[in-house]
C-alpha cells in the first residue's frame, strides 16, 4: 500500500500527472483515514471479544498497551498545539 502512494512520486511520470493524483489523494484522505482508524478499533475490538487481553493485543499488534486501550475506547489521539506551531511555515 505504501509502495503505491510511493509511485504516485514516480519522476518517469510527468509532473502535472503527479501533482495531480497527488492531491486527489490528499483530498480523499480525511475519508480513508477515518475509516482506517474505525476498521483497526473494530479489529482490536474482536480480538478483545475473542478473549485477548490488552496486553496480548499490545503484543500481537505493536501497539503499546495504553493505546490499544485508548483505540478500543475510540480516544483518537490529536497533535497538541505546541505540534502545530512547528509545522507553520517560515514568515
Amino acid at each position: 500500500m505504501l509502495d503505491a502512494i510511493s509511485a504516485l512520486s514516480a519522476p518517469d511520470v510527468p509532473a502535472a500527472v503527479r501533482a495531480r493524483r497527488l492531491t486527489e489523494l490528499l483530498d480523499a484522505w480525511p475519508d480513508a483515514h477515518s475509516k482506517v482508524r474505525a476498521a483497526r478499533q473494530a479489529a482490536m475490538k474482536e480480538m478483545q471479544d475473542d478473549g485477548l487481553s490488552l496486553r496480548k493485543i499490545s503484543a500481537e499488534t505493536g501497539v503499546s498497551f495504553g493505546r490499544v486501550r485508548e483505540i478500543i475506547a475510540g480516544i483518537t489521539k490529536r497533535p497538541g498545539p505546541e505540534a502545530e506551531g512547528k509545522r507553520q511555515p517560515p514568515s
